[in-house]
């Protein structure tokens, strides 16, 4: 179905909630294109969430041999090898020094990761594109704002006909800075509703962190387009129970309201 659905939330949860309950019930529909979820709720840096629905979540994925939430937001910013305290350039050197177990920990990082595109690619002098992108920000003040954005999508590699690639479904993410506050901004051309959204959520807010962090900025909200969310199939039992966490928690809230 074509239609356009703009969320916009402080809760990462929920803002994820109301992006995929269409998909859940009776008259679920097996997509939506396009979607757009941006989510504004950040304390020092760290998205809000709602632990009942996230954790649902992870039950249903792992019950069926998927990666849980967090797994999939490591793919984007890989947080636990972040240290706020410490130059940027020692989380850039852990990563690279994992890369090739992360890779042999899935199939689905055998072609790599979205922070390892990321990390790569750039220009021949500076070929880590985040770190370049910080570098330039830092550098000068009236920095052509344009300019700092990273490219994920790479059509020497990713332009095949193949029927089923899975990776990369982010095209790219830029960086916003308006006066003090800072905006991240994402694309998809498609995405899994319950396998990855939520994760890919968390992972870009995360990054988001990082980045307003080393800019000296207040992450204020993270956006992301997505062309076409994918309904993944799950048994009925585990929808129903996604259905149950995503309504209690909305219901709450608007009793609230």
């Amino acid at each position: 179905m074509t239609t356009f659905d703009v969320i916009e939330e402080q809760d990462l949860s929920r803002a994820w909630a109301r992006a995929v309950r269409p998909m859940l019930g009776a008259r679920a529909r097996s997509e939506v294109a396009p979607v757009c979820v941006s989510i504004t709720g950040f304390d020092q840096g760290v998205v809000r969430e709602s632990g009942p629905i996230r954790k649902a979540l992870d039950a249903v994925l792992l019950g069926a041999n998927k990666q849980n939430c967090h797994t999939v937001a490591n793919t984007i910013f890989p947080d636990s090898f972040w240290n706020p305290r410490a130059p940027r350039s020692l989380l850039f050197d852990r990563f690279e020094r994992s890369l090739p177990r992360i890779k042999e920990s899935s199939t689905k990082n055998a072609r790599g990761t979205y922070f390892g595109r990321m990390t790569a690619g750039g220009p021949g002098a500076h070929p880590n594109q985040l770190d370049f992108v910080i570098e330039l920000y830092l550098r000068r003040k009236g920095v052509r704002r344009s300019a700092l954005q990273l490219g994920v999508y790479n059509p020497q590699l990713d332009l095949t006909g193949s029927a089923l690639q899975g990776f990369p479904c982010l095209q790219h993410v830029t960086f916003a800075p308006v006066g003090k506050r800072l905006n991240v901004n994402a694309f998809y051309a498609t995405q899994y509703a319950f396998e990855r959204a939520y994760g890919n959520y968390l992972g870009l807010c995360r990054l988001g962190r990082f980045v307003a962090h080393e800019l000296k900025l207040e992450l204020a909200r993270v956006t992301c387009f997505t062309g076409i969310m994918l309904r993944d199939e799950f048994k009925a039992p585990a929808r129903q129970r996604l259905a149950k966490a995503i309504d209690a928690v909305i219901s709450r809230n608007k009793g609230s309201e």
